[in-house]
């Protein structure tokens, strides 16, 4: 069974996955949003130009025919790890004065299996879940295919999780 923890925020107590809590109370109206609008669609933009989301430099990496690829998920997991380095060793908070918590994670070897059939698809379909939306952006609409396979396969992920060996 995937390991729960119990979050208490005020009054109420809910069980969550202790990948992701959020205990914000903050609310905000609508308009608060287009920040995120804006940094997707800045994002996608250097997807394209950087061409992370073509289906022939995926195919590269998956040959080993090329570094881009590599170079690409190597800096990214890099200024990650720094990211979370400086937020925890200085107490980083977020912009509205809230303390950033990163749960601790267990490593069970439902991941493995996990990772090996997201590798299958990834290389199979030319395409990862952050990208997608970047492909359909620029006119892939025969990507939309594979955003909805992922969205079916995350829902019987979600179905059949409690199920699945861990």
């Amino acid at each position: 069974m995937q390991e729960n923890i119990t979050a208490r925020a005020g009054d109420d107590v809910r069980r969550q996955d202790a990948v992701c809590i959020n205990e914000s109370r903050l609310e905000h109206k609508w308009y608060h949003n287009i920040k995120y609008l804006i940094a997707g669609l800045l994002f996608g933009i250097v997807f394209v130009k950087a061409e992370v989301i073509s289906w022939f430099r995926i195919q590269e990496m998956f040959r080993f025919q090329s570094f881009h690829m590599y170079g690409i998920i190597g800096s990214a997991v890099i200024v990650g790890m720094i990211s979370v380095w400086v937020i925890r060793k200085l107490n980083i908070k977020t912009i509205y004065g809230e303390r950033i918590t990163i749960a601790p994670k267990t490593f069970n070897k439902g991941q493995i299996y996990g990772g090996v059939l997201f590798g299958f698809g990834w290389a199979i379909t030319g395409a990862c879940p952050g990208p997608l939306f970047a492909q359909i952006g620029m006119g892939a609409s025969v990507v939309a295919v594979t955003l909805l396979s992922a969205v079916a396969g995350t829902w019987v992920y979600g179905y059949f999780r409690e199920r699945l060996p861990h």
